[in-house]
């Protein structure tokens, strides 16, 4: 089994990101599986300098050990160029000109990711215009996977989604494409990540099937929520960050949250001995498909 854990750089590692690499980390150790780390630092705009170094330190401080190098999506565009070259062979691919603007205006309804595209360039962009994006056709079926928290998932992609962008009109490669790709060569068997990624999997799903391979079995983690109920995030400030100093506490507290109730003796343990623990006594039947409020000031230094 190949897990692997990949945040984007765009902050400090926060509780809603330890949460992930601790379900992935643990999950991929008990089946003595190899675990990886990547760096998606593909939306350049919104990297943070610095960040990527931060993230790698406190995770090495806390003692999760990943195997081989990190790989880095910034250093990979000529690999999904050529993915896109592949896509293009196959007739799956066209040039779309339509601004947001243009998507809003014409989507009768949204989908849970945004407006769903209605297809409006699939029989060619409008001429004069520079910038496009470009669009995988989707197919008119429901695409189906088995969520190892959430179950049996559906979607209609044309419906829900529309055709969907694999390169941005400023130039940028898109996270579903980088991301299947990354998982395809690095051998990746198991995604565990946050819930907030679950609608985007029916669209990694159909990828894959373009490239002929079989997707990696998805376990999707429930959200830790702020006090204003959106999911914790780098926005939430210092109260979530995770540092070296607080870091074998906020593990104990992501085993608590994720239904492992790690005994209350260890609340004060080292990160290695928590994460020992949790190798052990990890157990994916009993994690909620809930999202649910953290109390995000216990995260502090000790």
């Amino acid at each position: 089994m190949v897990g692997r854990f990949a945040p984007s750089p765009t902050g400090p590692l926060h509780f809603g990101s330890l949460v992930a690499a601790l379900g992935s980390y643990l999950l991929a150790r008990q089946d003595q599986g190899r675990w990886l780390l990547r760096i998606e630092d593909l939306d350049t705009p919104r990297v943070v300098p610095g960040a990527a170094d931060a993230i790698l330190t406190v995770l090495d401080r806390l003692g999760f050990e990943w195997d081989g190098e990190v790989v880095y999506q910034s250093r990979r565009s000529g690999r999904y160029r050529q993915a896109l070259d592949v896509l293009q062979q196959k007739g799956l691919l066209y040039d779309c000109s339509c601004s947001r603007r243009e998507i809003l205006a014409s989507a009768p309804h949204p989908g849970e990711d945004g407006p769903v595209y209605q297809g409006t360039c699939r029989r060619g962009p409008v001429p004069g215009r520079s910038q496009r994006a470009t669009r995988l056709m989707v197919p008119d079926r429901i695409v189906c996977h088995t969520d190892g928290v959430y179950g049996l998932r559906e979607q209609h992609l044309r419906s829900e989604v529309g055709d969907f962008v694999l390169k941005r009109a400023d130039g940028l490669f898109a996270y579903q494409l980088a991301v299947v790709i990354d998982d395809l060569d690095s051998g990746v068997t198991q995604v565990v990540r946050g819930a907030d990624l679950l609608s985007s999997t029916p669209r990694q799903v159909y990828l894959y099937s373009c490239f002929n391979a079989p997707p990696p079995h998805y376990i999707h983690l429930p959200l830790a929520l702020a006090r204003d109920g959106e999911k914790i995030s780098k926005r939430h400030g210092q109260g979530v960050e995770i540092t070296a100093q607080n870091g074998a506490g906020a593990i104990w507290m992501a085993l608590d949250f994720l239904g492992q109730n790690p005994p209350a003796g260890l609340r004060n343990a080292p990160a290695a001995e928590l994460l020992c623990w949790g190798v052990t006594h990890f157990r994916l039947e009993v994690v909620a498909p809930a999202d649910r409020l953290v109390e995000t000031t216990v995260v502090h230094d000790k």
